[in-house]
């Protein structure tokens, strides 16, 4: 006689047991993904809502401006692009002359970055991989220059460049740069260096790469992605630095940089809003271009770093 077997049908994993749907784990997961999208939305909020303000100030009609300033939309016919043509127009032509002056920045910022990274890339490589005396107290040394104003300084190389005859110059200007990123540039490759395995540098080294065909061949490609955000947080100290611009170069209009530029617009009063919100976005502008490029190279740096590895 055959004995009936009573079969169960399996639970579904899928599902969780009665009475225990909300448990801790779901509980936190829902908080954090809805906590998630509002931190996303709130960052973008705060980030985007200024630049986007400028913007629309810098379209507007200036009488518009006026009668509702607070307004944070314009018709599509009441578009004005004249701000910008008044910005970039030469000041012989009764414009502000700043594409000269986005020029003069171009030129002193990737004078600056080119400049550092030529210095910081072998001096940060020797600290991290070289053994010599004083080798840690020189890393203190770096950071201790973060430690005075840039004011103190200012004085000084104000004499200083007089006397030289720089004062007036980009050259001037190019040289203080330089000087003042390079500690920092070499602080932070150094750190980056430190983390690169010295094994893949002893294999290539037995390999028969010299000194600098390590360098060339696996330590900077490892270190691209450090380089290359370095490189930008260079750019954007010179593009938007104006204390020695406006110390050495005041007097010299036709060298003035565009942050200068942009303070001399801010102080007058026949200079309407519209215009200075213009020159407010062409100065941010470079920047957010180039961050967007950087972070393409970032990506690319990264996965060649891995494939060395």
């Amino acid at each position: 006689m055959a004995v009936p077997v009573e079969t169960r049908r399996p639970a579904s994993p899928s599902r969780p047991p009665e009475g225990s749907r909300w448990t801790r784990d779901v509980i936190e997961t829902k908080v954090f993904g809805v906590l998630r999208w509002v931190v996303i939305v709130g960052l973008v909020l705060v980030t985007l809502f200024p630049f986007y303000y400028m913007f629309i100030l810098s379209i507007r009609p200036l009488d518009s401006l006026l009668r509702d300033p607070g307004s944070l939309a314009i018709p599509f016919g009441e578009l004005d692009w004249s701000s910008y043509r008044n910005i970039m127009t030469p000041q012989e032509g009764g414009g502000q002359g700043f594409l000269r002056f986005m020029g003069n920045s171009a030129m002193v910022a990737l004078g600056t970055v080119l400049i550092s990274l030529l210095v910081a890339i072998p001096g940060s490589y020797a600290i991290s991989r070289l053994n010599f005396f004083g080798r840690r107290q020189i890393s203190a040394l770096f950071l201790a220059v973060y430690l005075f104003p840039s004011i103190l300084l200012a004085i000084p190389l104000f004499t200083f460049f007089t006397r030289l005859g720089l004062r007036g110059q980009l050259v001037a200007l190019l040289i203080v740069y330089v000087a003042q990123v390079i500690p920092v540039t070499i602080y932070m490759l150094r750190n980056y260096f430190d983390t690169i395995p010295t094994s893949l540098e002893e294999a290539a080294a037995l390999d028969g790469c010299s000194r600098l065909g390590v360098l060339r061949r696996i330590s900077l490609p490892l270190a691209m992605p450090a380089i290359i955000s370095n490189g930008l947080f260079v750019f954007m100290i010179a593009w938007n630095e104006f204390l020695f611009a406006l110390l050495f170069l005041v007097n010299t209009r036709s060298n003035w940089t565009v942050s200068l530029g942009l303070s001399q617009l801010a102080g007058s009063i026949e200079v309407p809003t519209t215009v200075l919100m213009a020159g407010s976005v062409i100065l941010t502008l470079p920047i957010i271009i180039i961050f967007f490029a950087a972070e393409r190279l970032l990506t690319e740096g990264l996965t060649a770093g891995a494939e060395k590895g």
